[in-house]
């Protein structure tokens, strides 16, 4: 069984129930916009929402959106530290960040000691299209083995400052490369999973896709919370993941 984190109430691991999450494709700036929209998905059945941070404009506005949305709320930053920093400040229940990609180790310091104060735990998202160099060197290609090497590459900068309170994606846009790599990933730590495909595609292309690899991950009972990425609608990335978990035997309704 995995470790369990708490996401502003919601309980991702540990043998919680599987959760849904999307995230929100409008701009982030736009209050009203991104507070209708993520009470949009919520209503769908969602769970957990997810919002981009790329500048400050966007951090001023995650405090107001927090303030009116109905779910917890993720940051989604990439690269700068001080963003972070400003969202953990800011209310953010969870933050989705690379502990490699921010810079120095007394960035890394300064974000997990700030989401150790305020109880917010970090996802690791390991992306096979961004893999660092050294490692891709090392491997040659994008692989599973890799997409794990990067993970416990960023484990173990949070881990050295002693932040344990971490959740792991591995998502890549093949669905055989994703699924081993989550495989790898859980018979070699208990950190809760994330689980998705990345760049899946369209709603009947990419709900292939994801049915496939979500689904079939959750049925060997890999996966603790869940994302269906589609370029369309996020509501129907929500429909879509509540038809995968009745169809892996995860959740029952309706």
């Amino acid at each position: 069984m995995t470790r369990q984190i708490n996401v502003g109430g919601v309980l991702i691991g540990g043998g919680a129930p599987v959760t849904i999450q999307s995230m929100t494709n409008t701009p982030t700036q736009d209050v009203a916009a991104t507070v209708a929209q993520i009470r949009e998905l919520a209503a769908a059945g969602c769970e957990i929402v997810r919002v981009a941070v790329p500048d400050m404009e966007a951090v001023h506005a995650v405090g107001k959106i927090k303030e009116h949305s109905p779910i917890p709320v993720v940051v989604d930053i990439h690269f700068d530290y001080k963003l972070a920093l400003e969202t953990i400040a800011a209310g953010a229940d969870k933050v989705r960040i690379n502990p490699g990609n921010i810079g120095g180790e007394d960035r890394v310091k300064a974000v997990a000691d700030a989401c150790r104060q305020r109880g917010i735990p970090i996802r690791i998202g390991v992306n096979g299209g961004s893999l660092e160099k050294p490692i891709l060197a090392r491997y040659g290609k994008i692989c599973p083995e890799a997409m794990v090497d990067s993970a416990f590459g960023h484990i173990r900068l949070l881990e050295k400052f002693d932040f344990g309170d971490i959740c792991v994606s591995l998502k890549s846009s093949s669905v055989p490369v994703s699924m081993r790599a989550y495989q790898l990933m859980s018979q070699k730590s208990d950190y809760p999973l994330h689980i998705g495909v990345t760049e899946a595609g369209t709603v009947r292309m990419g709900t292939l896709k994801s049915a496939v690899g979500i689904g079939g991950l959750l049925a060997l009972g890999v996966g603790d919370t869940m994302r269906v990425s589609l370029s369309a609608d996020p509501v129907e990335e929500v429909y879509a993941a509540r038809e995968i978990l009745k169809a892996a035997g995860v959740r029952q309704e309706g």
